[in-house]
């Protein structure tokens, strides 16, 4: 019996997967079974996966029903002691696996390790750096104010902490994973691999880049938390959302910019002062504005140039540095 089962859902993987699995066929550590969760893919998918030569390899075909339900698929073949789930996107570096282990089994409280996450783009190459947040121990609390785990691509789970809190939530598809993380780290503590272990791919297609599903999701998740959450914990409440309302807003200038994103960005923005007043005398507030206004009246092209002519009066990326990480 393997000690770590990887979970890979897959739905039309073609252009990355045979890198992905490749990823996990590169760790160090060897003792684990690949399960990967063919999730009605119509393309080459499943002909790449299945001449890829390994016993450890095993592959499992379902009519298509969404990343939440295939990785509980995942879930419910596996067999090891400990989980990790990897998006058919993304890559990991070969230490991954053991660093994660053995996170684990030096801190004997802890049921959940995860590691710093690094950007790369559709060819696999470097972007930036993500957050890189280290929390060890209980990290519910901070957990609230942002998901630090960044993706569903990074924890190693002891699978009887990953059942006693009963998978991933089927309902939600953009935030399924911070549902989750939610849940273990109530009852569970986790420990930090300080250390660029999980490369996650930025591209058109990402789930992610569907902003107003991932929107909605998380506003049902943290509703459904601070309905539930002790009193102790609620003056959080305001961070957690205006936190949530900042991350959207910068999601919303990747990319091509269009009209669509800008009045998204604009009713996140609306929504991030209300819960933060003090953000209308933030000077990256009127940045964000400018933008926003740029995007709804300008076509994409034109607004690009723009950007890219006037880069300190566009830039926004400094809006993460407002996200709130520590709780006070």
């Amino acid at each position: 019996m393997p000690l770590i089962s990887v979970i890979i859902p897959v739905y039309n993987g073609e252009k990355t997967i045979q890198e992905t699995v490749e990823s996990v066929l590169n760790q160090t550590f060897k003792d684990w079974e690949l399960i990967i969760i063919n999730d009605g893919s119509q393309d080459a998918t499943l002909d790449i996966v299945s001449r890829i030569e390994d016993p450890r390899i095993k592959v499992f075909s379902y009519p298509n029903a969404g990343l939440a339900t295939s990785r509980n698929r995942g879930i419910d073949r596996a067999s090891g002691e400990f989980i990790s789930f990897l998006d058919a996107d993304d890559l990991w570096t070969a230490d991954k696996l053991e660093l994660q282990l053995k996170a684990l089994q030096e801190n004997s409280q802890a049921a959940v390790a995860y590691s710093w996450t690094d950007l790369i783009d559709e060819s696999s190459k470097f972007i930036r750096p993500s957050s890189h947040i280290t929390a060890n121990g209980d990290v519910y609390a901070r957990l609230l104010l942002v998901n630090f785990l960044e993706n569903g691509s990074n924890p190693l789970i002891c699978k009887q902490a990953l059942t006693e809190v009963g998978g991933f939530d089927e309902s939600l598809s953009g935030a399924a994973d911070w549902d989750l993380w939610l849940r273990l780290a109530v009852r569970y503590q986790f420990v930090a691999v300080p250390y660029s272990q999980i490369l996650y791919r930025v591209s058109a297609n990402s789930m992610s880049r569907n902003i107003p599903t991932q929107a909605a999701d998380q506003v049902k998740v943290l509703k459904k938390v601070f309905e539930q959450i002790p009193e102790s914990l609620q003056y959080l409440k305001n961070s957690s959302y205006s936190n949530m309302y900042k991350y959207l807003i910068y999601r919303c200038f990747e990319g091509l910019p269009t009209r669509e994103k800008g009045l998204a960005a604009s009713q996140f923005l609306w929504f991030a002062i209300k819960n933060e007043p003090s953000l209308c005398r933030s000077g990256i507030t009127w940045k964000v504005l400018l933008k926003i206004i740029t995007v709804i009246l300008l076509p994409a092209i034109p607004a690009q140039k723009l950007f890219t002519k006037f880069p300190k009066l566009f830039n926004t990326n400094t809006l993460l540095g407002y996200i709130k990480y520590d709780v006070s």
